[in-house]
């Protein structure tokens, strides 16, 4: 896939990102632009991150967050492989 996704629409949409100034317009932008599974889906993988970080066990951390080992094993392969975002 490499780069692939980096397309005049995904830098639009960065664009768009940077420019909200407050969590009220984030939420306001996530809301319209995102389904619920889709904001649910996205917010469970930031607190897997979160618990990653934090070095919590795959078990403790699916227990808490309902996201499965395969889920968290992929979020974890891309926080510490991946391009650097998470951090």
């Amino acid at each position: 896939m490499g780069d692939a996704w980096r397309t005049d629409d995904s830098g639009a949409l960065f664009d768009a990102i940077l420019r909200l100034e407050s969590r009220s317009e984030a939420e306001a932008f996530f809301r319209d632009l995102c389904t619920l599974g889709e904001l649910r889906d996205m917010s469970q993988r930031w607190a897997v991150v979160r618990l990653l970080d934090g070095g919590l066990h795959y078990a403790e951390i699916s227990r808490r967050t309902g996201a499965s080992t395969a889920t968290i094993t992929r979020i974890a392969s891309w926080l510490n492989h991946g391009e650097g975002g998470y951090r």
